[in-house]
């Protein structure tokens, strides 16, 4: 079908160049955020939207998918285009309303500081606090100003949520949450399955769990368990577990050169992520995001992270998680076509960072690379061994109220979502809300706090935290697969052989779940994962 093929390359010659301009205004907004910044992304972003959004060509597309074989390089490319072309398919205004309300609110998230008795500190500083103090009070002051973000940006989301939810219901779809997974190749049945999947095989093992760490907790600051609040935990989403007693991991990688490390882990694969580190902005400042990312900028080598490290184990872990996605990016095919230049999906390429960001908890690692003697490693591989499970029934706990949260976000953007989110809290991570968290609605007339919205994601990467936690499912699932053909990943050159033959190189041309199948020999499932937190 040689008017197929035109078809496809033309549009791919076009959208090219402003994908390209759309990746290199994100990385300079968010790594210095102003109101120049902020226009060119704007720009840019909504050049792009407006070349998708050629009804003509998603016409000509849509046609052509039909009659495309299925299985094919040629349909998987137009599917690629349709599922990127689809939700641009919208009125001028309502597409710029929506361009211009997230980087609006992507600005605030980069900008805005939380403020301890008038002292504006930025997310480190904080974490600092929640990590190392004795003190309640500063502790509770700490998460607070962690919170106050939400305050500053919870009606330009839910506003955006409204927006995306028209946007959707124009294209004949129920609401942007369902029209997301379907744009994605993902089942919204199975994924609810999967929740329940998840939420049955993690519950009492976490109950477990966190009844022996709320004991300690309140040994240490002096209360009954029941008074434990979110400030008593050292991260303020309680999405990462508290230091166990006896290793202090930090403490190890205080003097540590994290970059030094992380090129070490992927050198002893056989992964070269050196030109990466090279362009990489990896150090916090005023002005720039306070989180980490890695982007591929124009498909063809430009692979860049965004990070704020500190020398300790969360930003070690940081490191290898962000450079996981940069050895994906790197070795995807350069032969294949523009559009499927890209990892197979999200999910897929979250779950080989995972494995990598693990690595910082891994007895094997911390000996062969991150530098621990082996009298210590002895004493504490039990330890280690419990922190890793922890990381997982935390992660795990904490996914499921992310996921299920943003599902009734999109469901119903009016309703008392300051008290859903703690509803969710609540049952999922066993965290008792504060006392001034009672909601909107709350019967006793105190006023709820939009804490839900302190968390980036709901509002600049909507629909996407469910890939993390396939993301994880699957990361164990290659670990295991991996152990199996190259005995582990710490220092295998056969292992980076593997990921890229297996996982790398076809890029987008493999739906993500025939990835994962030809890759380990099963579909996705939970039971690895399962078996490594029970």
């Amino acid at each position: 079908m040689p008017g197929v093929a035109n078809l496809v390359t033309e549009l791919e010659c076009r959208l090219r160049p402003l994908e390209v301009e759309v990746g290199r205004a994100w990385w300079e907004f968010s790594t210095r955020t102003s109101e120049e910044t902020d226009r060119r992304r704007q720009e840019a972003e909504l050049r792009l939207r407006e070349a998708l959004s050629d009804r003509d060509t998603f016409a000509a597309v849509s046609d052509a998918r039909q009659g495309a074989a299925r299985g094919s390089l040629e349909r998987r490319r137009l599917d690629v285009l349709f599922q990127q072309m689809q939700p641009n398919q919208l009125d001028a205004d309502l597409r710029r309303r929506i361009v211009e309300l997230e980087t609006k609110v992507e600005g605030v998230y980069n900008t805005h500081r939380g403020e301890i008795d008038g002292e504006r500190v930025n997310d480190n500083r904080i974490e600092e606090i929640l990590l190392n103090s004795d003190d309640v009070d500063l502790r509770r002051k700490a998460w607070e100003a962690s919170k106050s973000v939400g305050g500053a940006v919870a009606a330009i989301v839910l506003e955006l949520v409204r927006l995306r939810n028209e946007a959707a219901r124009s294209l004949g779809y129920r609401d942007h949450y369902a029209m997301a997974l379907a744009l994605d190749d993902l089942d919204e049945d199975r994924l609810l399955t999967t929740l329940d999947e998840v939420d049955a095989a993690t519950a009492a093992p976490f109950a477990e769990w966190k009844g022996r760490l709320d004991a300690e907790r309140a040994g240490r600051f002096g209360c009954a368990v029941g008074d434990l609040r979110p400030w008593h935990y050292d991260d303020p989403f309680f999405q990462e577990p508290p230091r166990v007693a006896g290793l202090d991991l930090d403490e190890h990688f205080a003097a540590a050169d994290l970059e030094s490390l992380t090129l070490r882990t992927y050198e002893g694969l056989g992964l070269d992520v050196r030109p990466v580190m090279e362009q990489s902005d990896l150090y916090s400042r005023e002005g720039k995001s306070q989180h980490a990312f890695c982007i591929h900028i124009d498909r063809e080598g430009d692979v860049r992270v965004l990070s704020n490290n500190v020398p300790n184990e969360r930003w070690a872990s940081t490191m290898l998680h962000e450079f996981g996605h940069a050895a994906y990016d790197r070795y995807i095919d350069v032969g294949l076509p523009f559009v499927l230049r890209a990892p197979s999906h999200m999910l897929a390429t979250e779950a080989v960072a995972m494995l990598f960001g693990r690595r910082s908890r891994d007895p094997d690692w911390l000996a062969g690379v991150g530098g621990m003697s082996a009298d210590r490693l002895e004493r504490t591989r039990a330890m280690l061994a419990e922190t890793q499970r922890g990381a997982g029934l935390v992660f795990a706990r904490w996914a499921l109220v992310v996921v299920q949260f943003e599902r009734g976000l999109y469901h119903d953007p009016d309703a008392d979502h300051d008290r859903r989110w703690w509803d969710l809290v609540e049952r999922h991570q066993r965290i008792a809300r504060p006392e001034s968290r009672s909601g909107r609605a709350a019967g006793d007339g105190t006023v709820g706090s939009p804490d839900w919205a302190a968390k980036i994601h709901l509002a600049v990467a909507p629909v996407y935290y469910q890939n993390y936690l396939y993301g994880e499912l699957m990361a164990s699932q290659l670990d295991a697969a991996l152990k199996v053909c190259a005995g582990g990943v710490v220092d295998r050159v056969e292992a980076g052989k593997w990921l890229i033959e297996h996982v790398f190189r076809p890029g987008a041309a493999k739906r993500w779940d025939d990835l994962v199948a030809d890759a380990t020999g099963e579909p996705l499932t939970a039971r690895h994962f399962v078996a490594q937190v029970s």
